[in-house]
């Protein structure tokens, strides 16, 4: 078993099968040592987990569930570029879109929910910039979308 493998089963936690696009573009794109994940939903097995307004249709927990699934199929994106998350050696940046009520403003405390699951998974190589967002509307009604950019090596 991989590390990253061990290390999300530590956590309880298994790499997904990546979600496919839900549009007409790539999920991850790798230019010499950086890939960039495109943005993904809190898909899991096919199906939308979390939709709706955060402050309205969910509570900030579940928000960071989503952002958690999220960064779990930010992951598994990464083999759409022929990267294995063992490759990351760096996680640079992390942005967070979080659909919610208008007055919302704990978009960090549900982004955190990724941000929180990459440290426990990286350590210090998962210390990243990061991006939290407000906005009206994310694709299919999905309360969260994170994408990401990781420093790979060999």
């Amino acid at each position: 078993m991989e590390g990253i493998e061990k290390r999300l089963q530590a956590l309880g936690l298994r790499l997904p099968p990546a979600p496919k696009p839900q549009g007409s573009y790539v999920p991850a794109v790798r230019t010499g040592n950086l890939v960039y994940v495109a943005g993904q939903l809190p898909m899991r097995d096919g199906q939308l987990i979390h939709k709706g307004k955060v402050g309205r249709d969910l509570d900030v927990g579940a928000a960071q569930d989503a952002a958690r699934i999220c960064f779990l199929n930010a992951l598994a994106a990464l083999g759409f570029a022929g990267v294995h998350p063992d490759q990351v050696t760096r996680v640079v940046r992390l942005g967070g879109f979080v659909q919610c009520v208008d007055g919302f403003s704990d978009q960090p405390k549900v982004v955190n929910g990724a941000s929180d699951l990459c440290q426990a998974i990286f350590g210090d190589k998962g210390l990243h910039a990061r991006a939290a967002v407000g906005v009206n509307a994310l694709p299919l009604d999905a309360a969260v979308e994170i994408d990401a950019i990781f420093e790979v090596g060999p």
